[in-house]
């Protein structure tokens, strides 16, 4: 069973890699998956994930990959070469997923179709051509990810029970938009404590701002650990 520990994943949402070897320098041991986005990955973070991954880390790179079959394979697969544990694919269709789970090979990258970003609503979704309410919309396109063979999805907790339901065990939900009892939304909207999480069913939350923007980042995501273990036991 995971720990409370390997279940936090920090999202290092810094414009450099200086700032964030300093983040990893001051958190340490107390998280147990470090995620690189789009800003920090156009900025040296593919070569901080490779010597992270190197060193035994786990790596997740939240690439929300959405191309057209070939390049969306090719990518995939060099991306695996990495050493990467997790990639993120946008769960639109199966095109896309089926050439990502080609991508992959036989290599151990697990594959998270992203179903509805967290900052999003249903005005949002409208922009988009859709009137389908977002929590519909999310389990339509965790299904069409479990189909496919993705290993999960992520989704906001306010759908994990939902997806948990559907899915049964085995598939995880990677859940987003957590903000500690008591803190700032910053820019997300559908969002759920980290024990609310847990206790809908979700297998690893990430955390970014509220830990990386902390006066002691390790205090609080050992702060956070310490929520989802009290969830986790009861």
């Amino acid at each position: 069973m995971k720990s409370a520990r390997d279940r936090l994943i920090v999202a290092l949402d810094v414009s450099a890699v200086e700032q964030a070897r300093a983040l990893i320098e001051a958190l340490g041991n107390s998280v147990g998956v470090y995620k690189i986005g789009l800003e920090l990955m156009f900025a040296g973070g593919i070569a901080l994930a490779t010597e992270l991954a190197s060193r035994g880390s786990r790596v997740f790179l939240d690439a929300k990959l959405n191309d057209i079959e070939a390049t969306v394979e090719r990518a995939t697969a060099a991306i695996a070469r990495i050493g990467a544990e997790f990639l993120t694919v946008h769960a639109v269709d199966r095109k896309t997923l089926d050439a990502t789970v080609r991508g992959r090979g036989g290599s151990k990258l697990k594959l998270l179709g992203v179903t509805v970003l967290t900052n999003l609503g249903p005005a949002d979704l409208i922009q988009q051509g859709t009137d389908i309410p977002p929590a519909d919309l999310v389990l339509h396109r965790a299904m069409l990810a479990k189909e496919a063979g993705f290993d999960g999805v992520v989704a906001s907790g306010l759908e994990a029970a939902s997806i948990r339901e559907a899915s049964g065990t085995g598939f995880l939900i990677v859940t987003p938009g957590i903000r500690p009892e008591g803190s700032a939304t910053q820019g997300q909207t559908r969002i759920v404590t980290p024990a609310m999480a847990i206790s809908a069913g979700a297998d690893y939350l990430v955390v970014g701002r509220p830990i990386t923007a902390a006066r002691d980042p390790r205090e609080a995501a050992e702060a956070i650990v310490a929520e989802i273990d009290s969830a986790l036991a009861g």
